[in-house]
């Protein structure tokens, strides 16, 4: 018989399964977890801290507090099977922050006696603590992280209203920026003084709040599922968990995994509790030990060990084939080959109110329609919704009417700029207005004020918009960090009701009104300068604005006008699946995405409560026939 090979001029894989897409073995093997139990401490305590940084098979914890009421300076070393009891500390206290890994720690703060805060720091190096330099502010009851004792994180809770947050460099403390919403014991981890995340604790009452650190600034993110105070948590800003705590009326076992936008609620704990102390460098393992129960004091230990795929997962991990491949499915007897993801628009969940004109963020699963002009009776509202992936909920309203603005950023963090407060073209929106996940706030005022603008940005501290008329055309472009706006480079072609997405240092304009008739002119923005490139294959405009997903070098333009959507690949515009009802006047969002995203609202009326998902998976398999 001859070769495969012989005929094709190359070699033709033998599988005994299909490749499967990673939307589709993430379905298949979701992230998630086991806690399993470990050795016990040798000490029933609360209110410890820990080399946070550490593993379940190798972490260092100190101090808290035990059956007296006593504080202690204990230090017990784990390695994976069993604690041992080390050197203690130079200071017993608890409620103090923890940074490092178990041959280099720090421990700050602390009470000592109750309820007096310290400053004292001291550093482990795997056989002695060390005292050395204070802290700058007294702190206790708070929350702190860092990959080594000589980069880390301390974050005051006690006494409330304090959120003052301190960096350490090895040998100084500098204090940074104050966090949003003060509080007590909160769950917190991360890797340095970059990147953080804390979450929960009390105000009181107990809140379910998180913020992220990005190294200058601190962004409320998506809240926990579950309110809850003196917890604990591990691992990274991309992939942590927090278990524990104590919820209003009892404690709390569960556990939640953080992917970087959203909580997931994973397996619980064993062993209800609060005032537990955690550890753990990544998603795929942490150690929970001590804490109360209802039954007083524990020494329990447990370790988290992952299974499924983790949220940091690249899809190329997991797609373990390449398009235009071929191969033979033993199994099936079945010549086959991967194709290219197709694209399809389906229906989603009806908008509470139809309108156009209207303003969007966020993601198919975590979406927000923002202001727009209601059908049928042409008034312009300040009424907001957010979409689940299945449903809009009304959420609180902006602080004045809008519509036909330029909008940026997720479900916990966007803002509205631009645009104008009632069916005709003036007054104009100059304010911009920033919604944290929960209420909407007034931002900084444009320099211009302008409607039929486009915008683009990751969070309500860092977007840009561009474009827009009413009067004239637009070329301005404007730079914002969340409190003022900057003019920066202008477009190279003025025009409105660009579509646009991407982040403030990368982003793309597409098509728009120069002024009518439509224009297929694209323009690339790089952080600095706008840059003519490949145009659209059709000229279009009431794109949203910003009626697109994705980002600068991989995008989808969404429009009514025509209905054709186009995707950009960093090079050329390819055509691709048409929306399923065309309309103008909507909005496209799909944050950094376009393999998801959601097209909503518009204009005619009887189209205006429309809702479409967009779905593309990484790949197609198709069955090979010979007749």
């Amino acid at each position: 018989m001859a070769n495969l090979k012989t005929f094709s001029g190359f070699p033709i894989q033998n599988l005994t399964s299909d490749p499967v897409p990673f939307a589709q073995a993430k379905t298949n093997d979701p992230y998630g977890g086991v806690w399993s139990s470990g050795g016990n401490l040798n000490q029933a305590r609360d209110t410890m801290g820990s080399s946070t940084f550490g593993t379940n098979t190798a972490s260092v914890y100190f101090g808290g507090f035990y059956a007296g009421p006593t504080l202690t300076a204990k230090t017990e070393l784990y390695n994976g099977t069993a604690w041992t009891e080390v050197n203690d500390m130079n200071t017993a206290r608890r409620y103090l922050n923890g940074a490092g890994i178990s041959t280099a720690a720090l421990a700050a703060g602390g009470t000592n006696p109750a309820p007096t805060n310290t400053a004292y720091v001291e550093l482990w190096d795997g056989t002695n603590w060390t005292e050395t330099t204070d802290l700058n502010t007294a702190k206790a009851y708070g929350a702190g992280w860092g990959a080594t004792n000589t980069a880390a994180i301390a974050i005051a809770g006690s006494p409330v209203p304090s959120k003052t947050v301190e960096q350490w460099n090895g040998s100084a403390w500098t204090e940074v920026a104050e966090y949003n919403t003060a509080r007590l014991a909160m769950g917190s981890f991360g890797t340095s003084y970059t990147s953080g995340v804390i979450a929960g604790g009390s105000t009181p009452p107990y809140t379910a709040i998180a913020e992220q650190w990005n190294g200058s600034a601190w962004t409320e993110i998506n809240d926990l599922n579950q309110t809850r105070t003196q917890l604990s948590g591990s691992g990274l800003t991309t992939a942590g968990l927090v278990f524990g705590g104590y919820d209003p009326g009892a404690g709390s076992a569960k556990t939640e995994a953080f992917d970087g936008t959203s909580w997931t609620e994973v397996s619980d704990l064993a062993t209800v509790r609060w005032d537990l102390q955690g550890a753990g460098n990544s998603g795929t393992n942490a150690l929970a030990a001590g804490g109360d129960t209802p039954g007083g004091k524990t020494n329990a230990t447990e370790e988290w060990t992952f299974s499924g795929i983790p949220p940091t997962a690249p899809a190329a991990g997991y797609s373990d084939a390449i398009v235009g491949q071929m191969y033979y499915n033993s199994t099936s007897g079945q010549f086959k080959n991967v194709g290219l993801g197709v694209g399809s628009w389906s229906s989603g969940g009806t908008l509470n109110g139809g309108r156009y004109g209207i303003m969007g963020a966020g993601s198919l699963t975590a979406g927000l329609a923002m202001g727009g002009t209601f059908q049928p009776s042409d008034t312009t509202k300040n009424t907001a919704e957010t979409y689940n992936g299945t449903s809009w909920t009304n959420a609180p309203t902006m602080p004045g009417n809008r519509r036909n603005g330029g909008s940026w950023g997720v479900q916990t963090s966007a803002v509205v700029a631009g645009g104008s407060t009632s069916p005709g073209a003036t007054p104009l929106g100059g304010t911009a207005f920033e919604f944290d996940g929960s209420s909407f706030s007034n931002g900084g005022s444009l320099n211009t004020a302008r409607r039929f603008n486009t915008a683009a940005g990751a969070s309500s501290t860092a977007g840009i918009t561009w474009g827009g008329g009413d009067p004239g055309t637009h070329a301005l472009t404007e730079s914002y960090d969340g409190s003022s706006w900057t003019e920066v480079s202008d477009l190279n072609t003025a025009r409105w009701y660009m579509a646009g997405n991407g982040t403030q240092t990368a982003a793309i304009a597409a098509g728009g009104n120069n002024p009518p008739p439509s224009t297929a002119n694209v323009e690339l923005w790089n952080g600095t300068n706008w840059t003519e490139t490949t145009d659209l294959n059709t000229a279009r405009n009431f794109s949203g604005p910003a009626g697109g997903m994705g980002s600068s070098t991989a995008a989808i333009v969404v429009s009514g006008d025509p209905n054709n959507v186009e995707s950009w690949d960093g090079t050329s515009w390819t055509e691709i699946a048409d929306l399923g009802t065309g309309r103008g006047q909507g909005h496209t969002v799909g944050y950094a995405s376009t393999s998801t995203g959601l097209y909503f609202g518009g204009t005619p009326n009887s189209y205006a409560t429309y809702t479409e998902e967009w779905d593309q998976p990484d790949f197609t398999i198709n069955t090979v026939t010979t007749s």
